[in-house]
């Protein structure tokens, strides 16, 4: 069971399914529940699906970073091979073709989409290419907002609700990513991945972090001008306080020139701040439609 956790990378696609979960619940309109559970669950499966992908076609990646050495693949508790790829994209494939029927085709579509964008855009085509990477393949995140949404209805993706959203989900991937990369600054330069901090130091990684925390702060209230109430207001406030705070930490502990450690630190805790900020304002949406 702990391998399929880990091949699948079921932490990231239970926070992608949340993420469809609340692009259902801002959606105007009432959905029939089945297709919305439905829905979600078909991002959930698409997600695993893209998260396996990403671990085979990284394996090489993965073998020159201490992060990624424990992998299924690389330690060879799996064995890396063709077959792997068939299970995937039946995987994939099946998790689209049971959203067209169980919910509608533009659910499907965007489900799709979301897998697409992670395993190939990102994965494939920019990772090793160039630092925006992260930012492009964010688009990943925005797609399962809109797919949740497209179960209520197909046209209630293109509402300003989900819309706001999805852009909310865009802007929050690169700062998260970005303080990953500085705590694992080491392993994307030996692995040869051209990440922010590779690229452009740690002071300017940082930097860019804390001026992504703030527009995605600033965005996350968009929303209440769209009908959103108190309680979104409350967790959207406070997980962008809470992350706002980390970010601007991170910026000047790297700012400042201390020791190693105490960045790693910073960029941990600003990793840690951004998951928290997402959890807090995608359970705030939920909640405040159900109330």
């Amino acid at each position: 069971m702990r391998l399929v956790f880990e091949l699948f990378k079921l932490r990231i696609g239970f926070a992608i399914a949340l993420t469809a979960a609340a692009g259902a619940a801002v959606a105007p309109g009432h959905g029939a529940p089945v297709a919305v559970a439905a829905a979600v669950l078909c991002v959930l499966l698409a997600s695993a699906a893209a998260g396996a992908f990403n671990q085979y076609a990284e394996i090489d990646l993965d073998r020159r970073m201490r992060r990624t050495r424990g992998r299924p693949f690389v330690t060879g508790r799996l064995r890396h091979g063709p077959r792997w790829l068939v299970l995937i994209a039946a995987l994939a494939g099946g998790a689209t073709v049971a959203a067209a029927w169980l919910a509608n085709p533009a659910a499907a579509l965007y489900t799709f989409l979301g897998a697409f964008f992670y395993a190939i855009v990102y994965t494939v085509w920019l990772k090793r290419r160039t630092w925006m990477n992260i930012v492009i393949g964010g688009l990943a995140g925005s797609f399962a907002v809109l797919a949740g949404a497209a179960a209520v209805s197909p046209e209630a993706a293109l509402g300003p609700l989900p819309l706001a959203f999805a852009w909310i989900l865009f802007l929050w991937t690169p700062p998260h990513f970005w303080s990953l990369a500085i705590l694992c600054r080491e392993d994307y330069e030996a692995a040869g991945v051209p990440m922010l901090p590779v690229v452009a130091g740690d002071a300017r990684a940082a930097r860019a972090v804390f001026a992504a925390a703030s527009l995605l702060a600033a965005s996350s209230l968009m929303p209440l001008g769209f009908g959103m109430g108190a309680v979104y207001g409350a967790g959207a406030g406070a997980g962008g306080a809470l992350f706002l705070r980390a970010a601007w930490r991170l910026a000047r502990v790297a700012r400042s020139g201390v020791h190693d450690d105490a960045l790693k630190a910073a960029a941990r805790s600003s990793f840690r701040a951004s998951l928290a900020q997402l959890s807090l304002l995608l359970l705030a949406a939920i909640a405040d439609r159900l109330l």
